[in-house]
């Protein structure tokens, strides 16, 4: 039998078993001195050397971030609804509102003109997605924003290691959060990281994140336990030297797909952009489900559906939107593998089962 190709695959060595048995030998296994080294080598090698603040998860970074930046009840965020929920729930964790829009069809960001016509005088700021490891168009969104005097936030999630223009994703908004979940292009375990702009912001995020202290028992506002221990940092930090590596084999095994795939529409990247592909996401425009189960099931080719729901449909918050271009990649998108697993003989079997599915099914 054929082993089943893996849409995504967590790599896990001995450096990071080694790193864990020595954060358990020193007996400091919570918050301690292998989060803030991690924080510090995080910031100098993605983020330019911004400050950074590590958490317990890509979504408490996100909530923690915003309530850092003055968001609560009254304000909107503009955000895409073609994205994970995480996005949009953690501005309703602060009583704020998510205002859903479009995205443009060919990278999956924001779409500029979506934003601008969402603009109100409730509206904080808006929060671009750099879906699938493309980066939204911060050119245009930066711009829009400085013009309206909003904010820019960025949910980099899956995006560690793209630029625009040249510059690293995450030096761009007030902050922006970097998931550490397992399948990201690097992972500690679980958690997330934030960088962000400014003395101030970094210390509101560090009190909201360990009780509204800085100093134990000195509880300067109402805060949260969105800490990341010792034991995921250390994990991190040895990620954090191989997802260099890891970022340019995605890369490599990209150009391989795009080369060789056919009957397909492959992903696009923008002149300004570095993708790093943490997804591999093509378009089938006849029956996407019926062609990845053949994948899966005929083929042994695992791949995954980024996102079948979008969150303006979701029954938690359910709005009447007319969002075509949403819609539209709701029901076309499919991610294939593109991991740093893949061997040679996974990439040509790859090519061979989607160009078998799409002839039979043209």
């Amino acid at each position: 039998m054929v082993q089943p190709i893996p849409a995504a695959k967590p790599i896990i060595g001995q450096e990071e078993r080694e790193a864990v048995d020595r954060v358990m030998r020193s007996g400091m296994l919570a918050q301690g001195p292998e989060v803030a080294a991690f924080e510090q080598e995080f910031g100098a090698a993605l983020v330019s050397g911004r400050a950074c603040v590590a958490t317990n998860s890509g979504t408490s970074g996100l909530h923690l971030g915003l309530l850092a930046a003055g968001v609560g009840p009254g304000d909107e965020v503009i955000v895409p609804s073609f994205t994970f929920a995480a996005t949009a729930n953690s501005v309703a964790l602060t009583g704020a509102t998510p205002v859903f829009v479009d995205i443009e069809p060919t990278y999956y960001g924001l779409s500029p003109a979506a934003v601008e016509a969402a603009i109100t005088d409730k509206t904080k700021a808006v929060m671009p997605v750099h879906l699938f490891g493309h980066p939204a168009n911060l050119t245009e969104l930066g711009a829009i924003a400085a013009k309206h005097g909003i904010e820019l936030y960025e949910d980099a999630a899956q995006a560690h290691g793209a630029t625009w223009n040249g510059a690293p994703v995450g030096t761009f908004g007030e902050f922006a959060m970097f998931s550490l979940y397992p399948t990201k292009n690097m992972t500690s375990g679980e958690g997330g990281m934030n960088s962000v702009a400014n003395a101030d912001l970094e210390r509101r995020m560090r009190l909201y994140r360990n009780q509204g202290m800085l100093k134990q028992y000195e509880n300067e506002v109402v805060g949260l336990n969105n800490r990341m221990t010792d034991l995921h940092a250390a994990i991190g930090r040895v990620q954090l030297t191989k997802v260099g590596g890891w970022t340019k084999q995605r890369q490599e095994n990209a150009t391989f797909l795009d080369a060789n795939l056919q009957g397909v529409a492959t992903p696009t990247v923008a002149p300004e952009a570095t993708h790093v592909y943490h997804q591999y996401t093509i378009r089938v425009t006849d029956d996407r489900d019926g062609f990845a189960d053949a994948l899966r099931n005929e083929h042994g080719v695992g791949c995954g559906v980024y996102y079948p729901i979008p969150n303006h449909r979701l029954p938690s918050f359910k709005r009447e939107l007319d969002l075509p271009e949403t819609e539209k990649a709701a029901a076309q998108v499919l991610s294939l593998p593109v991991h740093p697993s893949l061997s040679e003989e996974d990439l040509h079997r790859i090519v061979t089962a989607v160009a078998t599915v799409a002839k039979a099914g043209a």
